[in-house]
């Protein structure tokens, strides 16, 4: 069953605060997210450079605060990949143990390709253990055969849903690298020379020239490109949640306003989208709205 991560939907946007921020602005954040519907806050302690900060929401009662629901991860220390299962039964019996213990409620993976999922289903099936239900990936306008083609035959087979992160591709869906990476950027950190020589590619020259058309297709709509861009995430029936990635009051403002925008993707905006990006996979079958 589909279940849209924005408000008024019953699942919830989820949102990480990644930059290094106070507490201060880190609860001024939840409480905006919090007023405008999101639930679900997703936290790791790879986020901001190993520091990261939740605040709680003003004026919560007991109630309002049992309607959280607050994710983390567990990160293989130093190697720079989240912990797989590498088509071993512990990871599955040590996350069925953590729920059982009454520590979590659900566990998913993130960055597992489909094999090692399926892996992990059959193997929680065979010792009777508790299975993945969710798959955290990336997606967006340049990243799609993932979640739009491999997913959506496991949510269908096992019921394995998609929580998506990185709908703005790490900022260059933004369109701020349109004329080159400006100082302030995260482009232009030296811990982000990947994204830098991503973005100055031919690849990622192309990129921008296409963010220049979709932009005109914001505008007829009347919103930005990154409202489009998490607007577009949010209408694939595939996707469970959103995950937004925020430092600043703004941002999250802006991004939340997608909600709006989602009405207005019809099948023929849809479609305008997909001719511009030519980059539309493949598919047996057609999962997308």
């Amino acid at each position: 069953m589909r279940s849209l991560c924005f408000f008024p939907s019953p699942a919830g946007t989820w949102v990480t605060f990644g930059g290094q921020i106070t507490d201060e602005v880190a609860e001024q954040l939840m409480t905006i997210a919090y007023e405008s519907g999101v639930n679900l806050f997703d936290t790791a302690e790879v986020y901001a450079g190993g520091r990261w900060v939740l605040g709680e929401p003003q004026s919560l009662n007991e109630a309002e605060r049992s309607s959280l629901v607050i994710t983390t991860k567990l990160y293989w220390g130093g190697n720079g990949y989240y912990l797989k299962c590498a088509f071993s039964a512990e990871i599955v019996r040590a996350m069925t143990y953590v729920i059982n213990q009454g520590m979590a409620m659900y566990w998913g993976t993130s960055r597992w390709t489909a094999m090692e999922i399926m892996e992990a289903y059959s193997v929680a099936r065979q010792f009777n253990l508790i299975p993945p239900v969710c798959e955290q990936a990336e997606y967006h306008l340049f990243q799609r055969e993932k979640v739009e083609v491999q997913l959506p035959e496991l949510y269908h087979k096992i019921g394995v849903g998609a929580m998506t992160w990185s709908p703005l591709a790490c900022g260059i869906i933004t369109g701020k690298y349109e004329n080159g990476i400006p100082e302030s950027s995260r482009a232009s950190m030296k811990s982000y020379q990947w994204l830098k020589e991503k973005i100055v590619s031919e690849d990622g020259r192309k990129q921008q020239a296409k963010l220049k058309e979709l932009n005109h297709i914001a505008e007829k709509l009347g919103c930005t490109l990154p409202q489009l861009a998490v607007a577009w995430c949010l209408r694939n029936e595939g996707v469970s949640s959103v995950l937004l990635g925020t430092s600043n009051p703004e941002q999250l403002t802006e991004n939340l306003g997608a909600i709006q925008v989602l009405p207005k993707m019809t099948s023929h905006i849809v479609s305008d989208i997909d001719h511009i990006l030519g980059n539309r996979p493949y598919s047996k079958k057609d999962y997308r709205s």
